[in-house]
């Protein structure tokens, strides 16, 4: 039995800290433990109580989903407008980050690998050009593949939280490259951790996700 730090608490508010869907040494394969830990329970749950406090005094914004205020950050007050874009896209991304993992690698479903070989020019170029993509960024980051209703997928690479969702698009996947998220275990061997997030990925959960973006259903 894994026992959890009592730093995992919920901050207060309107958005919450999801829990881990796994034992926080599930992706051993790719992450060890202390940095899941250290990622799910400080890292992401610094930035859900951070949401909460720019939320606390607009009432309109705090019954909106995430999703929903970063597709419309634009119309968000000027005063709070920096600190939703950090904190609820590190909400946004980490909520996704954790969903995808757990897994064993492999390869997608038949009709997700199809929308790979279609869009992505097949799975090798695919995490050829998703892991040159993550160690082009500058800094801290993510890598995305992003997803349209009609199932067409893209590379995007963001600076900070940023996500597609400000774009108005939908995240298929990504994975995040913040010092935090890989630095234990590879120091700076971005490329290393890039290459090892493959072997824990739970292709069932990305291919729900892919369903779900068709049908007009995901969120982060």
């Amino acid at each position: 039995m894994v026992r959890r730090p009592a730093y995992a608490q919920a901050p207060s508010g309107p958005f919450t800290l999801p829990p881990l869907p796994y034992a926080p040494n599930a992706n051993e394969a790719a992450i060890d433990a202390m940095t899941m830990e250290i990622h799910h329970d400080r890292h992401h749950a610094a930035y859900v109580a951070n949401l909460n406090a720019a939320v606390k005094d607009h009432s309109a914004l705090a019954q909106m989903s995430v999703d929903e205020i970063l597709m419309r950050l634009s119309q968000v007050p000027d005063t709070v407008r920096t600190a939703i874009r950090n904190n609820g896209g590190g909400h946004a991304n980490h909520s996704m980050f954790w969903d995808l993992m757990g897994g064993t690698g492999g390869e997608p479903s038949s009709d997700l690998k199809a929308a790979i070989d279609r869009d992505l020019g097949g799975m090798d170029k695919f995490k050829t050009d998703f892991n040159t993509a993550g160690t082009r960024v500058f800094g801290s980051g993510w890598v995305f593949v992003a997803v349209t209703p009609d199932g067409k997928l893209s590379l995007a690479s963001k600076p900070n939280q940023d996500t597609p969702l400000m774009d108005g698009g939908r995240v298929l996947m990504g994975n995040d490259v913040w010092e935090h998220a890989y630095y234990l275990r590879y120091q700076n061997r971005r490329a290393d951790y890039l290459a090892a997030w493959w072997n824990v990925l739970n292709w069932d959960k990305i291919g729900e996700r892919y369903a779900a973006a068709k049908a007009g259903t995901l969120r982060v």
